[in-house]
């Protein structure tokens, strides 16, 4: 008897077992390149501050943690935006999660049901999974190689009227893209973020990328109070902050909203470890969070431009944008990122395929089959020798 409904995993995911199955190995296993996958050093980068080796634990960080995070961190959050981008944010603004994920499908999930959602059509992987299980209404916008997958603002307008209706509109995207490291301007993101203050429009800025961007960026650097707004960024310390395994996003929205949506931790998260919180308040110290912003931007921009010119070099054609660890890129000669992919695995090595980025999930049949993204973030200066080795022999098959 079967109890649970068949949920496929999300794109990257997918990449992972078949590499497990073709090669026994999990892909990043000592001997592996993991180009596929959305994860930063967690060491420390070129110029950046060490990161924190110990951490004390008393009897009071064992007990349940609060729904919506501990205070000090909340603050912590709220200074450092508030110090970087002049907004405003006080601690009622800011609600913490494990990880960026559980917090963007809490927002989809709680979000109202009139409100269609707006995505382009090649995004973040996991959004398609996302919004098909929490049973929401989208509609696309064009983001393909027509217009280098760089959509306007007003794009997202019209897909939204087009796709017929009254509905109010959620605008939901990545800044920076991923998979494309297309990043909004910042007259893009004041005129996004005046959009936010009108009846009936709302969004969500995934911002795991943002101190990939050079210089680093936030819709927030264009917002006073935010409570003014129907607008929610979310974070993480998953990226810029080179802490995936500590597990810890948060959501910084109106003081309304979080009001009601810190209710989603009582029943569907209880609040986060406890342990992982004061290990990321480390991170939130001053000193330690200028010094990672402008370390990551200026390593991993020196990274981007290095891996892509070095492919484009090879024949790739080169999408990627200013932001994010990925080489958005179309193959040379009519090869698909899945036929590729699979000379990759012989070699221990794995990229993301394209189609997988794409939000009408067409398969085979996807205009974005030609397309892959690379990703450089847990690779170090001294790999890319190697890496590109591996790309030549995978193209010569």
């Amino acid at each position: 008897m079967k109890l649970l409904s068949p949920r496929d995993p999300m794109g990257i995911y997918q990449i992972l077992f078949a590499f497990a199955k073709e090669t026994g190995s999990y892909i990043g296993d000592p001997g592996t390149r993991p180009l596929s996958q959305g994860f930063p050093l967690t060491t420390r980068v070129p110029g950046g501050p060490e990161l924190p080796s110990h951490l004390p634990v008393t009897a009071q960080d064992r007990m349940y943690p609060k729904a919506d995070g501990t205070p000090a961190l909340k603050k912590a959050i709220a200074d450092y935006y508030n110090r970087h981008y002049g907004c405003r944010l006080t601690t009622d603004n800011v609600m913490l999660f494990a990880g960026g994920r559980p917090g963007l499908v809490a927002l989809l999930w709680m979000m109202q049901k009139d409100l269609r959602v707006s995505i382009e059509e090649t995004e973040y992987t996991p959004y398609w999974d996302m919004l098909r299980h929490c049973g929401r209404d989208y509609a696309i916008v064009a983001s393909n190689e027509q217009n280098r997958f760089r959509p306007t603002l007003d794009d997202h307008r019209t897909a939204h009227q087009q796709a017929g209706g009254n509905e109010r509109q959620l605008l939901l995207r990545s800044n920076p893209g991923n998979p494309t490291g297309v990043t909004l301007q910042p007259s893009d993101l004041d005129k996004l973020a005046r959009w936010t203050t009108e009846p009936g429009f709302a969004a969500i800025v995934d911002e795991a990328y943002e101190f990939f961007a050079e210089p680093p960026a936030s819709v927030l650097a264009h917002v006073k109070d935010l409570d003014a707004h129907n607008l929610f960024v979310v974070g993480a310390a998953t990226k810029g902050l080179q802490s995936p395994g500590a597990r810890t996003g948060w959501v910084i929205g109106p003081s309304r909203e979080l009001e009601t949506l810190k209710n989603f931790s009582s029943y569907g998260m209880g609040g986060i470890s406890q342990l992982s919180q004061n290990y990321v308040l480390q991170l939130f110290q001053p000193a330690h969070i200028d010094a990672a912003r402008n370390a990551i931007a200026t390593f991993y921009g020196s990274q981007r431009r290095r891996y892509c010119e070095a492919m484009e070099s090879l024949g790739f054609v080169d999408y990627t944008g200013t932001g994010g660890f990925y080489c958005w890129m179309k193959l040379p000669g009519g090869l698909t990122a899945s036929e590729f992919n699979r000379r990759m695995f012989r070699q221990r090595a794995a990229i993301l395929p394209g189609e997988l980025c794409d939000m009408r999930r067409r398969g085979e049949q996807s205009p974005l089959r030609h397309f892959l993204r690379l990703s450089f973030g847990p690779r170090t200066v001294e790999d890319f020798d190697g890496d590109l080795a591996v790309i030549k022999a995978s193209l010569r098959e």
